[in-house]
């Protein structure tokens, strides 16, 4: 405590609030002072004695509030550090991000109430209003950037699928996996799909099952495409839905084994309780060795389908099991051997699509596309040879039971190459390039509808703007892993865009449309949609 300090600051008032004339100066030589901190003394006293007789609250209790102030400060910066910057703006991106990767209205809804509190959260309305403006927007972005991606997309997987009994239209640029067709019909018929192929007329090769809709809608565009002189339009059945069909039949055939052996197994059980208990096995032991048989005749059935389709199921590969490039001939020779071979109603479909023209399109491309590299057909085969032992890894055989033999054999054939072709590597890594995208199979957009089975989940109806905001996201939403990693498909396809972030685009768009942007129903350009 300040005892001495606060009796010179009492003694040094009194001599200028109560002393006579003189005792200022005085005061200041007895206390070794100046005579101007005399006076301040006095004025600090004076307050004081006043702040504690003037009715207002004590000292103490204004240090008590004090100090409880500081404490509630402190405890509100602490929670301060601990939130997230969450305006509006970001609200709205958020529910329109997450309602595009497939969360519904009341997912989004819980998610934003764990961040704000219930009574906080937006609404279920207030996020539908959002996404449903989104899905506006994202429509009109989708046409300009469709209309750019239409001299990109030259190879096209397509398909349908089915939300409450009405048909999406979908079609996947598999080498980038830009999702260039989404479109919500009102049917799946021919003249709905060659309507929606049209624009699209770079397209040079689209794969696809056989769905009679969509054969006849591509069909459709190669007459007008040959009628106009346009680009030809080549089509290839799906190589997967084939094996598929196959694979089921094999399951039902395995399924008729298994019936047939249980019911054997269940008549040898009858048997062998009847010779335990000591009872006559007359008209018992022909009922378990018919069984047997038909079980056993069963077995050798699935067999000898199941050894046949495995032979003829590589028809559908690139190269054959020797490691040479498949071709048509090769190909249709195995399926002449292995039609007799598969006989019944069971097989009629698979048997169709073995002898259909378009199961192996791929083919005649692949060899089409070789032959313009204008390279030595010995040295493209070798080349050819080299991906296949460096990236199909062949399985062990009794001709390359060798230890070693995967590690041995590209090196082996990498020497070869190089007496051939000292500067070999480029023309390999063309040959390379050509055998790595060849489209076989529409897997690419199975994938796609693998997504939108999990909007389906989920939401009860899916409306074109829902639609387009999904392909939207899709299509500016990077890679996480892969060969396409850290770029989008966009990015990927080679469209040139001055921002590839979703939000971004969709933002952009509304502010340049607030602005009158656009004009007599005028689009804005890949410029507008920077953000300022």
């Amino acid at each position: 405590m300040r005892t001495i300090a606060t009796v010179r600051w009492i003694a040094n008032a009194a001599a200028r609030l109560a002393g006579p004339h003189g005792s200022v100066a005085q005061r200041a030589r007895d206390a070794g002072c100046s005579r101007q901190i005399v006076y301040e003394h006095a004025r600090k006293v004076k307050a004081a004695v006043e702040a504690e007789h003037s009715g207002g609250p004590a000292r103490a209790v204004l240090i008590e509030q004090v100090e409880s102030l500081r404490r509630e400060n402190t405890q509100l910066w602490n929670w301060l550090f601990q939130t997230v910057e969450f305006p509006p703006g970001k609200q709205r991106e958020l529910a329109v991000t997450a309602v595009a990767m497939g969360l519904s209205h009341s997912q989004v809804r819980a998610l934003m109430a764990i961040l704000q509190g219930a009574k906080a959260a937006p609404s279920r309305s207030t996020i539908h209003r959002w996404v449903q403006a989104a899905g506006k927007v994202a429509g009109q972005i989708l046409q300009q950037q469709d209309r750019s991606c239409q001299a990109l997309v030259q190879v096209g997987c397509l398909d349908e699928i089915f939300f409450h009994r009405r048909p999406v239209l979908v079609g996947i640029e598999p080498r980038s996996m830009v999702w260039f067709l989404g479109k919500k019909a009102v049917d799946h018929q021919g003249l709905t799909w060659s309507q929606e192929l049209q624009p699209w007329t770079s397209l040079r090769y689209v794969v696809s099952d056989g769905g009679g809709g969509l054969k006849a809608g591509i069909a459709q565009v190669q007459r007008i495409r040959h009628a106009t002189g346009q680009l030809a339009l080549e089509k290839g059945l799906d190589v997967f839905h084939t094996k598929r069909d196959a694979q089921e039949i094999l399951n039902a055939l395995w399924q008729r084994v298994e019936r047939y052996w249980e019911r054997a197994e269940q008549a040898d059980r009858v048997l062998q309780r009847a010779n335990r208990q000591g009872r006559s096995l007359v008209g018992l032991t022909h009922p378990v060795r018919v069984a047997w048989e038909k079980a056993t005749r069963a077995f050798q059935l699935h067999e000898k389908r199941a050894t046949v389709w495995k032979r003829v199921e590589r028809v559908f590969s690139v190269f054959r099991p020797d490691g040479s490039l498949n071709d048509r001939a090769w190909a249709q020779e195995q399926v002449a051997w292995a039609v007799p071979r598969l006989p019944g109603s069971l097989w009629s479909k698979v048997r169709r699509i073995l002898q259909t023209k378009e199961s192996f399109t791929f083919l005649d491309r692949l060899h089409q596309e070789l032959s313009q590299l204008s390279l030595p057909e010995t040295l493209r085969e070798a080349l050819a040879r080299l991906w296949w032992l460096r990236r199909a890894q062949p399985k062990k055989s009794s001709e390359t039971a060798v230890a070693g033999y995967r590690h041995a054999a590209p090196l082996v054939q990498q020497i070869l190459i190089a007496k051939m072709d000292p500067n070999w590597r480029e023309s390999y890594r063309r040959v390379a390039a050509l055998l790595s995208r060849t489209v076989r199979a529409s897997s690419a957009v199975e994938c796609m509808n693998s997504v939108l089975r999990m909007h389906q989940s989920r939401h009860r109806t899916l409306t074109q703007g829902m639609l387009d905001l999904k392909r939207l996201h899709w299509n500016t939403r990077a890679f996480l892993g892969g060969q396409r990693k850290g770029v989008c498909p966009y990015e990927h396809l080679g469209l040139g865009l001055p921002c590839y972030d979703f939000w971004t685009l969709i933002q952009a768009h509304m502010n340049a449309t607030s602005t009158g942007a656009h004009t007599s129903g005028q689009q804005p350009t890949a410029m507008a949609l920077v953000p300022s």
